[in-house]
């Protein structure tokens, strides 16, 4: 896996270059990469007032903690070079999508603390 996807990027960038051209290739790289920081930045300042808000309200703001990990990641995935990466960043940043993702990352995250490969400090 940690060969098999830098490869696809790789493949896809070379792709891309030669259909649309080295110059439109990397312009695209640097346009996914300035609103990927734009949106995560967008993103995570809601998803901290949003966690402020609960923890004022005594609430315990697991589901937003979920939301700022994805917003994190997706942020990370789209300042990275690579088209495949940057259609995992969108997934993970725009709230559509990440809402359909949650289910599956809570269980997930659910069997890791099961088999003890996670673990909360209290």
């Amino acid at each position: 896996m940690i060969i098999v996807v830098p490869a696809l990027e790789i493949g896809v960038l070379l792709l891309s270059g030669k259909t649309i051209g080295v110059i439109p290739t990397v312009l695209l790289i640097i346009l996914t990469g300035v609103c990927g920081a734009w949106l995560a930045k967008k993103q995570g300042i809601e998803t901290l007032r949003k966690a402020q808000q609960q923890m004022q309200s005594g609430q315990i703001p697991g589901e937003t903690l979920i939301d700022g990990l994805c917003i994190l990641v997706g942020g990370v995935f789209l300042l990275s070079p690579g088209f495949l990466s940057d259609v995992v960043g969108v997934l993970l940043l725009v709230p559509i999508s990440r809402n359909l993702l949650k289910p599956f990352l809570l269980r997930v995250i659910r069997k890791m603390i099961d088999r003890n490969r996670f673990t909360i400090i209290r």
